[in-house]
C-alpha cells in the first residue's frame, strides 16, 4: 500500500498561488507570481529532489497539470529526478474540465466517486502517489484526511494576496513533526503526519 503525500511552497501568510514564475498564474488579479524565485537556493532543490526521486506516480490539479505540462515536456533531462519522473512516471489529474491532455502517461479523474478512486490508485502503489502544488485539490484532500504526509516549504516573504493553502473550513488536525530543517537563505521545511484531529485546553 502507498502513501499521498502533499508538497507545497507557500510564503510567511500562507499563499502558495505562482510560486515559480511571473506568467505561471495571473487569477483573481495576481501580480506577484514568481515569489519563490529569489530563495531558490541549493537546501531547497537537494530537498526538492529527494522527494521527487521517491515518487510512484503523481496526483494533480488540473491548473498545475496545465502549468507543468507547458514547462517540463521541453525541459526533459533523464538525470534529473524531477524532469524524468514527471515525464515518465503515471499522472493522475482530477478534473473535470480537462478534455484531450497531451502530457502522459495520464489518466483523468472525473468522477463523482473521486476519493474511492484516489484510494484505489493509492492502495495499488507501493510508493509515493504524489501532489505538488494544486491548491484546490489539497484543500480537498486535507479536508478528507486523506493526506498522509505533507512537506511544507515556507519561504521568508510576506505577500497580503493570492490564494491560500489552508482555506477557513478545514478540519481541525494536529501532525507531529517528524523532519525539520533550514536552508541558507531561511527557508523552512518541514514534514508531517498528521496524528488525529486537534486538541484544545486553556492555562490554568
Amino acid at each position: 500500500m502507498g502513501k499521498l503525500t502533499l508538497t507545497t511552497f507557500v510564503t510567511l501568510d500562507g499563499v502558495m498561488q505562482a510560486p515559480g514564475g511571473t506568467e505561471e498564474d495571473r487569477s483573481g488579479g495576481f501580480e506577484y507570481g514568481g515569489w519563490l524565485v529569489p530563495f531558490a537556493d541549493e537546501g531547497m532543490l537537494e530537498f526538492v529532489k529527494d522527494v521527487y526521486g521517491r515518487t510512484e506516480a503523481f496526483l494533480l490539479g488540473r491548473r498545475t497539470y496545465e502549468i507543468f505540462a507547458g514547462y517540463w515536456p521541453h525541459h526533459d533531462d533523464p538525470a534529473d529526478p524531477i524532469a524524468r519522473n514527471l515525464n515518465r512516471l503515471p499522472k493522475y489529474v482530477a478534473s473535470t474540465t480537462l478534455e484531450e491532455p497531451a502530457w502522459g502517461p495520464v489518466t483523468v479523474l472525473d468522477g463523482e466517486h473521486l476519493q474511492s478512486e484516489i484510494v484505489r490508485v493509492k492502495d495499488a502503489l507501493e510508493g509515493e502517489l504524489q501532489v505538488h502544488g494544486s491548491g484546490q485539490l489539497a484543500q480537498w484532500l486535507l479536508a478528507r484526511d486523506l493526506v498522509d504526509e505533507l512537506n511544507l516549504l515556507v519561504f521568508p516573504v510576506f505577500l497580503g494576496a493570492g490564494r491560500k493553502l489552508f482555506s477557513t473550513g478545514g478540519l481541525p488536525t494536529a501532525f507531529e513533526v517528524t523532519d525539520s530543517r533550514t536552508t541558507s537563505v531561511g527557508t523552512a521545511i518541514h514534514t508531517y503526519r498528521p496524528k488525529g484531529r486537534a486538541a484544545f485546553g486553556t492555562f490554568t
